[in-house]
Order: C-alpha cells, then sequence, then structure tokens
C-alpha cells in the first residue's frame, strides 16, 4: 500500500504540473511587453515543460515497480455484486457507478440552470404589467413588405462586408453576412426583427437548409453566444430599421477578431481563446472572463 500511495501521490504532482504548464500557455504574455519579457516567459515555460518531464518518468518507474494485488481490494456491500452468475449483470457495478455519477451533474447544471434564469429576466418589452392584457390595435412590425427588408439591407454599406439575401421559408429573409475572410454569420430575419443568429469561420459552408448546425470551431461558437446576447440588446419593435443597422455595425467589429488585443489585460489570447467579446456601445474588443471586471 505504501508505494501504492506514493505512485498515487506523484500522478497528482504530475497532474498538477501538466495543467500548471498548459494554463501559462494559454495565457500567453502580453503583447506590450519588451523582448526580455517574453524571452523569460520562454524560459519559465521550458523550465516547467522539463519539471513536467522528469515527474512522467518518475510516475512510469514507480507504475513498473508495482505489483498486483494478491487479494481484491474490498468495495463493501458492493462486493456481493460480484457473486452474481448472470453474464449480462456482471457489469453492474461500473454502470452503477456511472449512473449515480451522471445524476449528481444534472443535479448541479440544473441548479446553476435555476439560479441563472432567475436572475436573467429575457423579456422582450420595455415596460411589464403585472395586469391583464387588453387587446389594443398594433400594426407589427413582422408584416413589413419584403422589398422594405431588401432596400434597408443595401443601406447598409460597411467595408469588407458581403450580404447575401435569399427566403427559404417564404417571405422571413435569411442574410449571409461575410465579413473580411474571419467569419460567416447567417441572419433569420421575421419581417426586419432578428430571430436567430448562426456563426462559422470563414472556410465552413453556412447552408440556409440548415441554420442550427454549430461551427466545428470552439472560438465561433463563443461569438455565437455573443451575437445572441447583442440580438436581444439591440431588439426594439418601434425602431426597428435602427436596431438591424445597430446590430450590423456591432457584427462587423468582428472583422479584426484575431488582430485586436484585449482593452482591459491586454493580451492577445486567453484561455486559448481571443477576444470574443464586444462592448455594445464602443466596440471595444475583451476576453470574455475580462468583461465584467
Amino acid at each position: 500500500m505504501e508505494k501504492l500511495n506514493s505512485t498515487l501521490g506523484a500522478v497528482r504532482s504530475l497532474r498538477s504540473s501538466v495543467r500548471q504548464c498548459f494554463e501559462q500557455l494559454a495565457d500567453g504574455t502580453n503583447a506590450e511587453l519588451a523582448e526580455d519579457s517574453r524571452t523569460k516567459f520562454l524560459l519559465k515555460f521550458q523550465e516547467n515543460f522539463n519539471n513536467m518531464n522528469a515527474q512522467l518518468r518518475e510516475v512510469e518507474s514507480l507504475i513498473n515497480g508495482l505489483q498486483a494485488p494478491q487479494t481484491p481490494y474490498c468495495l463493501g456491500q458492493t462486493t456481493y455484486l460480484a457473486q452474481e452468475t448472470a453474464p449480462e449483470r456482471q457489469a453492474l457495478y461500473s454502470q452503477l457507478v456511472n449512473s449515480y455519477k451522471w445524476i449528481d451533474k444534472v443535479h448541479d447544471h440544473s441548479f446553476l440552470a435555476f439560479n441563472n434564469l432567475n436572475q436573467n429576466n429575457l423579456r422582450r418589452s420595455y415596460v411589464y404589467c403585472s395586469q391583464k392584457r387588453v387587446r389594443i390595435p398594433f400594426t407589427s412590425c413582422n408584416n413589413f413588405d419584403p422589398d422594405h427588408t431588401d432596400k434597408l439591407l443595401s443601406e447598409i454599406n460597411l467595408p469588407l462586408t458581403s450580404y447575401q439575401v435569399c427566403r427559404p421559408f417564404g417571405s422571413n429573409v435569411v442574410v449571409i453576412v461575410t465579413i473580411s475572410r474571419v467569419l460567416k454569420a447567417a441572419i433569420v430575419c421575421k419581417g426586419v426583427l432578428i430571430e436567430w443568429v448562426t456563426v462559422k469561420g470563414f472556410d465552413e459552408t453556412l447552408d440556409p437548409d440548415d441554420l442550427w448546425a454549430e461551427s466545428r470551431y470552439e472560438v465561433f461558437r463563443k461569438v455565437q453566444e455573443h451575437t445572441h446576447i447583442a440580438m436581444l440588446h439591440f431588439f426594439s419593435p418601434t425602431l426597428p430599421d435602427l436596431a438591424i443597422k445597430s446590430y450590423m455595425t456591432w457584427l462587423h467589429s468582428y472583422s479584426k477578431l484575431f488582430l485586436e488585443a484585449c482593452k482591459r489585460c491586454g493580451k492577445f489570447v486567453s484561455n486559448g481563446l481571443p477576444p470574443t467579446w464586444r462592448d455594445l456601445r464602443t466596440l471595444e474588443p475583451f476576453h470574455e472572463e475580462c468583461r465584467n471586471c
């Protein structure tokens, strides 16, 4: 047992070193630092990497020195499960452990989702009234003439941005926006109101018939989450034309997604991602963890 405990301790130390090494690499270095600071960063990373290799060799030597136990470990009352003779029930213990882990994760995620949904009010309205609704005459902005939508999109002239308008769902328009050579976005509109946005990389296929398939790149999946937040922010049933133009201007700020450093920490990469958030007013780039600092 003493050899087993020392081996487990070496494995824990190795995991800690690996995590520390890759966290340093993911955080990167500040673009504004001098050449000496960058050299120190590389030397520190090389030192951590060599330390990790040494610990890996130590773990391998400790594992080779272990011997298989002569008697099975005592697992409490679950040892009686091994007495089951039916072949389809012999793996019951491992399945039971996986089921308990899955249930615990479901409880944790559902509790976090419940708290987040209670804190965030996503009503698309400026005024909320708890009294009984009264039906009043209202001209919906969802019933705009298709020519008006085409004219509105033609008035939005942004550099390095092209638009492709199609109508696979009848009168409702789908706008394929290509921003520089960075990304593509499919904007589904009902009238002149934005209902859904899908973001993919420039080298990916964005088919209007499959608008719910996510990008295979994590950075563009994160950008898509931010576009949904901006969609709710710029929603305005009273000024729909202005809302569309403001949203397109905000989306165009991603033309330098991989070229601008975070305004908060000054780094180009943090946790393996560039600054994926753009401020809704100033359009300045921020990492997701830096925008609320």
